[in-house]
């Protein structure tokens, strides 16, 4: 027996059988893959059905890395190239040889009209055009070259600079090419707000916690690097570069936080240097204690780009190791392609392909005690975080015991990905059971403490639902806080009926929030995954395996909004522009990945013989290429809805395996579903 994570005692659930116990039925499995009659379309759809399992199964192997994680490219759009060559150019590294590859990867994103645009597909954005263009400047191109003709007078018929983020506008001040009087201020001492206190620091989300500490150093220390160019050209008038915003009524929030950011400006020429000084440099041991083994700071590229400005601010040297390393890990954001150019990274993302590849070969009949899904299990047990992080401001004594996102981030694990490598190494017969045991129920026990007052659960924090952050003036770049989710929740519910905890208190009230959360159209929201499509696909194989059956109004509900968004095709797409717009909800060209989506949500729902499922089972056989790959150049993941877009390159790999293997074996590791 082993303890459970309330401190009953209690055996988890079996895990999926081994491979030797498991002969009879890949035999049959085997048999069953048999091409059927031409003239029966049911046994058509099955038979392609196994052939496309088949080929991605081995694709999709092919892809591990020996030490048994999976990583696909995770792109996002040009300002994340853009501004790497800003910071080098601002501390003086530039090198020839970078500059040309990011240049040639800049040049190759710009559309037609001399924009460039956050997703595939989307409208020109003016932020990422104007990044663009500095960028290609740096680079040496030319403004009269007809490319950066095209991308300056689209940017003026925008508004030019004066119109662009926050964050553009920075980037901008720290040449001269804007002033920091004329930039929202965000002073130091910030940091020491205590933690009950409106706007204090863990007020924001942990992306955006981690960028605006080291940005207040910024921000007090207003540098300006000679440019070495003007920028006129991208000015609607250039006698006038710097226009004032209008004020917005002083009884609008948006009134109160303009005035109060005013306020702050007068602070910033009157605040004592000494209390300044201390904040700056409490501020600076903050982000110093944050930083990786890697040297990075939470994985990901922006935090790590403005720690980086704001100590080389307060005298850090180049040669210093926590600005050495610091600068070390930027270079392992890069991904070289074959024309030469070169492509930064946002993040990435191992652990979380690691475990939905795990998930997807072991529901496709790989054996669980597959050799490579034994390594993908020892790799994940090894990722697992035993430190607390700062999740724990919030939840000081609770164990640790999730995962994060990324290959080094252990301050900030997920709720996310917690929850399914938990789904992931249950799926695997490792030879270390209990090994994988505790793993699990130190996991489960981080899940369960993590949730927040209203049932849910949201990705980094508990209750992280302030409304004041997104409110600043200069919090214009995306989400800033982390509210609960229903993908996450939907992840979390799932894992935990998984383990046996369906009838657990914590469960429950996820799941009424789950229900309380559909749109009136059937759909569920997607915070993390591109929108609706992902949400009801994250939210049904969660409500079945938590025993909500398939005739529950809730599921009819979802069923029949997927059946109507269906593509002619037979496929599911859907666009970034729904998170702007709903009338986009649900459409969209048609992806491996989002068909993938709703054919989960659908075969939870027990539609495995209805004609939905039939005509994307065949789209995602027909357009599956000869390698047992899918192409997917559209964007289907979100780090902000709408702001900032994601296409993981290996989500069109696992999710439509993920469906196809539960088409073809049942439900996940052959359990039934849409009872």
């Amino acid at each position: 027996m082993t303890a459970t994570t309330d401190g009953s005692t209690g055996a988890l659930p079996p895990r999926a059988p081994s491979a030797s116990d498991a002969t009879a039925e890949n035999t049959a499995r085997r048999e069953e893959r048999r091409p059927a009659a031409p003239d029966a379309a049911p046994q058509d759809t099955a038979a392609a059905a196994r052939r496309a399992t088949a080929l991605a199964t081995e694709h999709l192997l092919s892809l591990q890395d020996p030490a048994g994680w999976w990583k696909g490219d995770l792109e996002t759009n040009v300002t994340m190239d853009a501004e790497d060559l800003l910071l080098r150019q601002f501390l003086g590294i530039q090198d020839p040889e970078l500059t040309e590859a990011a240049a040639r990867f800049i040049r190759g994103e710009q559309r037609a009209d001399g924009t460039w645009a956050t997703f595939y597909g989307g409208p020109g954005e003016l932020s990422a055009t104007i990044e663009a263009y500095v960028a290609l400047r740096l680079a040496g191109d030319a403004p009269d070259a007809p490319h950066l003709a095209r991308a300056s007078a689209w940017i003026r018929e925008q508004g030019g600079i004066a119109a662009a983020r926050v964050f553009t506008r920075i980037w901008l001040a720290l040449f001269g090419w804007w002033k920091w009087d004329d930039l929202p201020e965000l002073p130091p001492e910030l940091i020491y707000l205590p933690k009950w206190f409106p706007l204090n620091i863990y007020d924001f989300g942990c992306w955006a916690r981690q960028t605006i500490v080291a940005l207040t150093i910024v921000s007090a220390k207003r540098p300006v690097r000679p440019a070495p160019f003007a920028l006129d050209e991208l000015h609607t008038d250039p006698r006038n570069p710097n226009p004032p915003r209008p004020l917005a009524p002083a009884t609008s929030w948006d009134g109160v936080f303009q005035r109060l950011d005013k306020a702050l400006h007068v602070y910033h020429k009157v605040a004592s240097r000494k209390l300044r000084g201390a904040a700056m440099r409490s501020a600076a041991r903050w982000i110093i204690e944050r930083q990786e083994n890697d040297g990075c700071w939470g994985g990901i590229q922006p935090p790590a780009v403005y720690s980086i400005i704001a100590l080389h601010l307060l005298g850090y040297d180049l040669d210093h190791p926590v600005l050495r390393t610091g600068l070390k890990s930027l270079d392992r954001f890069a991904v070289w392609r074959d024309d030469g150019s070169r492509m930064i990274e946002a993040c990435q993302s191992p652990v979380w392909d690691t475990c939905l590849a795990t998930i997807a070969l072991a529901d496709a009949g790989l054996p669980a005690d597959h050799p490579q899904l034994v390594k993908a299990a020892d790799w994940m047990l090894d990722e697992q975080i035993h430190r607390p992080g700062d999740w724990s401001v919030r939840r000081p004594r609770l164990p640790s015991g999730g995962w994060a996102f990324e290959f080094e981030n252990d301050n900030y694990p997920d709720i996310d990905d917690t929850a399914e490598v938990v789904l992931a190494l249950r799926r695997v017969a490792h030879p270390d059971p209990g090994r994988v045991d505790a793993a699990v129920q130190r996991a489960v026990r981080w899940n369960l403490g993590m949730q927040s007052r209203n049932g849910a659960w949201g990705a980094f924090d508990a209750d992280n639902t302030s409304p004041f952050p997104n409110r600043l003036p200069f919090c214009d770049f995306g989400e800033v806080i982390d509210p609960p989710s229903a993908d996450v929740t939907a992840h979390v519910v799932e894992m935990l009926a998984d383990v046996g905890r369906t009838h657990d208190p914590h469960t429950r009230r996820g799941i009424d929030w789950l229900l309380a959360e559909q749109e009136p159209g059937g759909a569920w929201f997607g915070r993390w995954g591109t929108n609706y499509v992902y949400g009801t696909g994250s939210v049904l194989p969660a409500l079945a395996a938590a025993g909500i059956p398939g005739s529950h109004p809730a599921v009819r509900r979802a069923v029949g909004w997927l059946e109507r968004v269906q593509n002619d095709d037979g496929g599911w797409g859907e666009d970034q522009r729904s998170y702007q717009d709903k009338k986009w909800a649900g459409r969209g060209e048609s992806t491996a990945s989002q068909t993938g989506w709703a054919l989960m949500a659908l075969l939870a729902a027990g539609e495995r013989d209805g004609e939905a499922v039939r005509r994307g089972v065949r789209w995602l056989a027909e357009t599956q290429r000869p390698d047992g790959s899918w192409d997917e150049p559209y964007f289907t993941g979100t780090g902000f809805p709408w702001d900032f877009s994601i296409n993981y390159h290996l989500y069109r790999q696992v999710f439509p395996l993920t469906a196809l293997g539960r088409y073809v074996n049942g439900g996940p590791a052959g359990a039934p579903l849409g009872a």
